[in-house]
């Protein structure tokens, strides 16, 4: 920590009661649920108090346990629409005020802009309490493949009002912060994207399950985990797949994931092997036991998967942005592909399969980045991030009211 923030720190005792807002969290299966996860729990065993407001998913008991730490509010919520499984928390702005009136909070972390996160984000305000709001998903991305082009602007103009309202905002990457910055959002800071690499790694590699594909140790299995949609880019990966298995016939696609495009696909493509959404050791057992991750999305905040497959052992074929920007070495530890130059995600998939001993040397090096990103050094680099936010709201609060007695008098 800096000095700065250590002080403010100590001047709470080095506890924070932390809100954390979010319309997604475990089991449900996607990436911003998956960091939710990990900052919540990883702010519980740094000692500092969670309080987490989330819809009620239908597995949830009547009455959740509540532990000393981790404090479980669970508001209604809706389905979302062609997302199977997901929900979003209806805007319930007056039971936030009560809870936060009754039971403060030092700050509110905003993980996404349903109703709930826009209840959640004028609730604080209206309490004073300082907010961080974070930029999990492109929505504007995905718009144009729900049939939404039109609205991509618009819906642009209300994320950004949206994060801007908030003392800060974190973002994934370097990369996406200077590219928001140019788009007129302000505050923002890095909130980096760590992997579970005990939960991930190659020695979950499974031959057993191996022999379920139909596949020898010696055949190439590539591999695709995310959710199966047309927001993904799956034609690229399904073409670059179809090449490789014009030069290595005993190949095996996996793809692992749930999504509205996998009943088609799968009538489609009837030898690919599409073994449905896996959590826990399950997915871990399917990542170590591929050869090659094809990952063909071009619209990922950050995409948690990429560095799931390097810290399983496998190399990427990704596109050059976002957690593959920020953590492949072409033609080191995986590839990049120009964002611009789809049609070379076919003719890398070609050269990587052409040499196997580069491919498993590529593997090796993908693991090796993995074991420098793990989640205690992200999760320390956030809790400074909150306190400074918490520091600088009490010094504006301090400002404005020493201008107030000046004025007074």
């Amino acid at each position: 920590m800096s000095s700065e923030t250590r002080s403010t720190a100590q001047s709470t005792g080095d506890r924070l009661r932390i809100a954390i807002v979010t319309e997604t969290y475990p089991p449900e299966i996607n990436g911003v649920a998956n960091t939710m996860r990990h900052l919540a729990e990883g702010m519980v065993a740094r000692g500092h108090g969670v309080q987490l407001i989330r819809p009620r998913q239908p597995a949830d008991p009547r009455h959740p346990e509540q532990s000393d730490r981790l404090d479980l509010h669970l508001v209604p919520g809706l389905p979302i629409p062609g997302y199977r499984g997901l929900r979003f928390g209806l805007p319930v702005y007056w039971r936030l005020r009560r809870l936060w009136h009754r039971r403060p909070a030092d700050l509110v972390y905003i993980a996404t802009q349903g109703p709930l996160g826009h209840a959640a984000l004028s609730a604080a305000q209206a309490l004073k309490i300082p907010t961080i709001t974070g930029f999990h998903t492109h929505f504007q991305h995905y718009s144009r493949h729900y049939g939404l082009g039109a609205l991509t602007r618009q819906i642009a103009e209300t994320l950004r009002h949206f994060h801007n309202r908030s003392d800060a905002t974190l973002v994934p990457t370097a990369e996406l912060r200077d590219s928001l910055a140019a788009e007129g959002f302000e505050n923002l800071h890095v909130f980096g994207r760590g992997v579970d690499v005990d939960q991930f790694a190659p020695d979950r590699r499974s031959a057993e399950l191996r022999r379920s594909w139909g596949c020898a140790e010696d055949d190439l299995v590539a591999l695709y985990v995310g959710r199966i949609a047309a927001e993904k880019n799956l034609a690229l990966a399904l073409a670059g797949f179809r090449a490789i298995q014009r030069q290595c016939p005993n190949a095996r696609f996996v793809l692992v994931g749930d999504g509205p495009e996998r009943p088609h696909l799968q009538q489609e493509h009837p030898d690919l092997i599409f073994a449905g959404a896996r959590v826990g050791d399950e997915l871990a057992a399917h990542y170590a036991s591929g050869d090659l991750f094809l990952f063909p999305s071009l619209t990922e905040t950050f995409g948690n998967v990429v560095t799931e497959a390097m810290a399983s052992g496998l190399p990427v074929i990704a596109f050059d942005y976002a957690a593959a920007h920020a953590n492949v070495q072409p033609w080191v530890n995986g590839v990049t592909v120009p964002v611009d130059a789809q049609e070379s995600f076919i003719d890398i998939c070609l050269e990587c399969v052409g040499d196997r001993e580069r491919l498993r040397r590529m593997g090796l090096e993908a693991r090796k980045r993995a074991l420098d990103i793990g989640w205690e050094r992200v999760l320390g680099r956030v809790e400074e991030h909150l306190f400074a936010v918490i520091h600088r709201k009490r010094g504006q609060a301090e400002s404005c009211h020493a201008s107030l007695a000046t004025t007074s008098e």
